[in-house]
């Protein structure tokens, strides 16, 4: 069995859904890169050692796990770790529709013009929109291609607008056509 699975994409591709889901059908334990970068979430940044630092503790005490949310960056250090990395790339106007829907979710009427956090969305929706246009100096798919180059592990590509459950598939598939 593949121990430890890091899953990532651009904001919206999914990752924390599919890792919830794989953590219901495997032994796994799912971990949010989200719960380490943000103090508060979507407010206050933690300081990028402290992630790590708490992200590695973690992982030390479980031996299968699934790590979601990209840690390009500020998790580097973190690379040797995966057993098998699974990319998510999803296009760019379903992404910015799911961002939209989360957000409003999140957020209800504050989201809209002239709501508390209007402008804080539409700051977040701006920096999504860059993902496949940016260069290395954002969260981008050059970026993110760039750092899957310097993997030692496998790479999983899962490209498109496939179900929870048709993603769910093709990594237990996956997982069992790769047994150590």
């Amino acid at each position: 069995m593949i121990n430890r699975i890091h899953i990532f994409g651009a904001s919206g591709s999914g990752a924390t859904t599919l890792g919830r889901e794989l953590s219901e059908v495997l032994p796994h334990t799912l971990f949010d890169g989200d719960d380490y970068f943000w103090i508060e979430k979507f407010d206050k940044m933690r300081e990028a050692r402290e992630r790590v630092e708490l992200l590695k503790e973690d992982l030390s005490y479980k031996n299968q796990w699934i790590l979601s949310g990209a840690v390009c960056g500020w998790g580097d250090e973190l690379k040797s770790f995966f057993d098998v990395v699974i990319y998510l790339y999803v296009p760019q106007d379903i992404r910015v529709n799911r961002l939209k829907a989360r957000e409003f979710l999140r957020y209800g009427d504050e989201v809209l013009p002239g709501g508390r956090k209007y402008e804080q969305s539409q700051t977040f929706l701006d920096w999504a929109l860059l993902y496949d246009t940016a260069g290395m100096e954002v969260r981008s798919r050059v970026l993110h291609e760039h750092w899957m180059s310097g993997l030692s592990c496998p790479i999983l590509r899962i490209e498109g607008d496939n179900s929870v459950k048709e993603r769910v598939g093709m990594v237990i598939d996956y997982l069992n056509s790769h047994k150590p």
